[in-house]
């Protein structure tokens, strides 16, 4: 069936950092879904007909909706776990947290809170670190398969440096992933990442298993940690000792190339960029993340200067919020520091199409062109009294979108759509044409 779903439209089909023709905005828009797919956007007025079930969103925002690139789907219940850095944290809080998604029922339980967490703060796509146990991989899928949301996601690799109960073996993870691309990669909307977690976690068997996987499925995404954290940095060298840096462990695996997303990637020597801007790899910044663990500032303009595409993620549990309004904010003020300037058209390009085309799925995800899955974030920039007074003096697009971007959570969120269906129960921000008069 076919519904038309109305409000203030905006949408991106170039990047504002580019080009000043960069969006279409639609004050009185609309888009004509039928079966999870957009056919049509535009005008209200130009779309409109009698009879066609309609929903009304006025006054406001309606984007694409976010994309988060690099999270941790066990980490959950982690989140805002006291100060440490990198490697302590890990050992402290998420290891023992990891080791309870053996158990298939615990998996599939968090799992549906994962998915809810993400369409309450708006985000429609995720690239997620499972656990090193099958089962943790196979419940995100069931459970995001029976919503019709698009996961990209891996078991976890990793056979060393960590507790028992959380490792594998170059072989059982070599099997693990093969098991799972069979079963789960082109499944309805479920895509597979192959997931060696870093390589301070994975021998050299097993990276050449990585590698085979990669060599075997070329289509694949693969995501891994690079370069987060100085202590990181020196224990993987120690680890590695014929490697030039970082980069080139998995370089020497066959690990690097466009569908290869490098989580973090902060303390990048020349080489390890030039390499990067070489095999078209894509680094992913992880500001509440970064500034939390005390890692360190992304360099966006300097990797942009090279010409290579970054994402921009939450990176949950160690990131302190599931909102990419907060990200974006976090990610402003880490430029900031730097000299460097995130224009509010610049970020929500990020969050949306930037992010798919850090993903090759600007198709599929990102951008409300005919033919994309209706995947949807409707947006309030006056969500709450501090917002709406603010957005009094308001005059301009830009200025709602930073409003939404520094002040905004999930209480900014008034609905999300996953394949043209609503994901938040209750009247805010859902009425029909009928009730709105």
């Amino acid at each position: 069936m076919q519904q038309l779903i109305r409000g203030r439209v905006l949408d991106f089909h170039a990047d504002p950092q580019d080009t000043d023709d960069n969006h279409r905005y639609w004050e009185n828009g609309a888009i004509l879904v039928e079966d999870g797919r957009i056919l049509a956007v535009g005008d209200h007025a130009d779309l409109a007909r009698e009879g066609l079930a309609e929903i009304d969103h006025r006054p406001h925002l309606i984007l694409p909706g976010f994309i988060d690139p690099h999270l941790h789907f066990p980490q959950l219940q982690v989140i805002a776990s006291w100060g440490a850095q990198l490697l302590d944290w890990l050992n402290t809080y998420t290891f023992p947290a990891e080791a309870q998604f053996a158990d298939p029922d615990h998996a599939a339980r968090m799992a549906g809170l994962f998915l809810d967490q993400l369409t309450a703060h708006g985000t429609t796509t995720a690239v997620a670190f499972c656990s090193s146990h099958k089962a943790s991989a196979e419940a995100l899928f069931t459970a995001a398969h029976a919503r019709d949301m698009a996961m990209v996601a891996g078991k976890v690799m990793m056979d060393r440096n960590a507790i028992p109960a959380v490792q594998d073996t170059p072989q059982s993870s070599y099997d693990d992933s093969a098991a799972l691309i069979a079963a789960w990669h082109g499944r309805g909307r479920q895509l597979y990442a192959i997931t060696p977690r870093f390589a301070i976690t994975s021998s050299p068997e097993q990276m050449e298993m990585a590698g085979a996987l990669v060599r075997e499925n070329p289509g694949l995404h693969l995501q891994t940690h690079l370069s987060e954290n100085r202590d990181e940095i020196d224990f993987t060298l120690s680890l590695y000792l014929k490697a030039r840096d970082y980069l080139d462990i998995y370089d020497h695996y066959g690990l690097l190339g466009p569908r290869a997303l490098l989580g973090h990637s902060i303390h990048l020597e020349p080489r390890e960029i030039d390499r990067i801007a070489e095999t078209d790899s894509r680094p992913v910044f992880c500001p509440t993340s970064n500034l939390f663990l005390g890692s360190g500032l992304f360099d966006a303009q300097g990797l942009r200067g090279r010409g290579i595409t970054s994402g921009i993620a939450t990176d949950v549990g160690g990131g302190t919020s599931w909102s990419m309004l907060t990200t974006l904010a976090e990610g402003y003020k880490i430029l900031q520091l730097q000299g460097q300037k995130m224009h509010p058209l610049t970020a929500f390009h990020w969050a949306t199409r930037g992010n798919a085309l850090t993903l090759g799925l600007e198709s599929e995800i990102g951008t409300l062109a005919p033919g994309s899955a209706a995947d949807l974030v409707v947006l309030d920039p006056c969500a709450t009294p501090a917002m709406a007074l603010r957005a009094e003096r308001a005059t301009t697009l830009a200025e709602e979108l930073f409003i939404l971007q520094i002040m905004g959570d999930d209480r900014a969120v008034a609905q999300t759509y996953v394949a043209g269906r609503p994901c938040k129960e209750g009247p805010r921000g859902l009425q029909s044409a009928a009730e709105r008069g």
